[in-house]
């Protein structure tokens, strides 16, 4: 198994972006879902509504990149504001019809889940023959589901069913602890950058795979991954 794709998304529930090499520390992914959308009441933009979070339509037609010190937005219209600007946070606002801030992680992470997410290229083909490929063509996308990693594993079938409680080692130096599969959410149906909106994956997961899709892990082991690492079960 190797490392087929590696994103970050430096604001929660934004575009995030493709990256070469991240390096992971005890918290996940460095610089991953560090920042977030919040409103007047404390609740976090998300594409689902919890005690913690709050579904604000909109949030995946910014792009958020990562910066010097604070990650950078893009908006729709192509404008960039750092992360702590109030003046971008403003024209945020406005653009989702709500007041909002962006403010930076503190005592609770911003993960949904867990550190780092996992997704396989084997999920992958297993899902599109489901539910079929992309209405542009292709299977589904990865992009979808906002993993850190991809995992190329040969095959179909739904192989992280099985890696729960398992180590993996992710290239020469990082280890991982898987926990569980991921739990999702309607976000996966949205239009998000190249993949059009549709209505079909997480019916399908709800009435075929307990609406699971991929896993989380905890971090053994900090270190740097990059595309092309080698996966590889420890025990």
């Amino acid at each position: 198994m190797k490392v087929a794709e590696v994103r970050r998304f430096p604001v929660k529930s934004m575009l995030g972006e493709v990256v070469p090499d991240v390096r992971v520390d005890r918290r996940g992914v460095v610089g991953d879902r560090l920042w977030a959308v919040r409103d007047p009441d404390g609740k976090l933009g998300s594409g689902k509504n919890t005690r913690r979070f709050r579904r604000m339509p909109g949030l995946l037609g910014f792009q958020a990149h990562s910066g010097a010190n604070v990650p950078v937005v893009e908006l729709p219209d192509g404008r960039r504001f750092a992360a702590d600007d109030p003046a971008g946070h403003q024209v945020i606002g406005e653009v989702l019809g709500r007041t909002v801030t962006l403010v930076a992680e503190t005592a609770v992470p911003h993960h949904d889940e867990g550190p780092v997410s996992l997704i396989s290229t084997a999920a992958l083909r297993a899902l599109t023959g489901m539910c079929g490929g992309e209405p542009g063509g292709g299977g589904v996308d990865p992009l979808r589901f906002r993993a850190n990693f991809l995992v190329e594993v040969p095959g179909s079938g739904f192989p992280e069913d099985g890696w729960s409680g398992r180590r993996l080692r992710v290239g020469p130096d990082v280890v991982l602890r898987v926990v569980r599969p991921l739990t999702r959410c309607v976000m996966i149906d949205m239009a998000q950058a190249s993949a059009a909106g549709r209505n079909d994956l997480l019916k399908a997961l709800a009435e075929r795979h307990e609406m699971t899709f991929g896993v989380f892990a905890t971090v053994e082991r900090p270190g740097r991954v990059a595309v092309g690492s080698d996966v590889a079960f420890e025990d």
